[in-house]
């Protein structure tokens, strides 16, 4: 028989971390009942598609290493996943976007005035307790 030895996450290249990422996920959205469908490329800013075994439910899922809002994902209906601290979060994009605006945290930074882009390498307890509903 086999012996299997589990992977240091830190040793994976980044295609590598991209597929381990989302297993995982897919793991935790079955859990609610979805099945998770990889797409070869972004379709309409999607990296999977999850389908909920109601058959009415499906969501476009954008799927990052951390916590990030970003305007080309806005208008588009995208959920963003990504885990912090072993915690899996699954956020709608443009209603987060809209929360964090209203802190004022991406406001004036260079990163989302010129670039339309923010994202957070590590949570604050401020925004933890904002994501709290988006933990799965």
């Amino acid at each position: 028989m086999t012996t299997l030895q589990k992977i240091a996450y830190t040793e994976l290249n980044s295609r590598q971390k991209e597929n381990y990422n989302f297993q995982k996920v897919a793991a935790h959205l079955a859990d609610y009942g979805f099945n998770s469908l990889r797409l070869s490329d972004d379709w309409q800013g999607a990296d999977f598609i999850a389908c909920h075994i109601d058959g009415n439910m499906f969501l476009k899922v954008q799927l990052k290493g951390r916590l990030s809002i970003d305007m080309k994902y806005s208008g588009k209906d995208i959920y963003v996943a990504f885990c912090d601290q072993e915690i899996w979060y699954l956020y709608p994009h443009d209603e987060v976007r809209d929360l964090l605006l209203a802190t004022g945290l991406m406001t004036g930074s260079k990163s989302w005035d010129d670039g339309g882009g923010y994202s957070w390498p590590y949570l604050s307890v401020q925004i933890k307790a904002l994501l709290q509903t988006y933990a799965i």
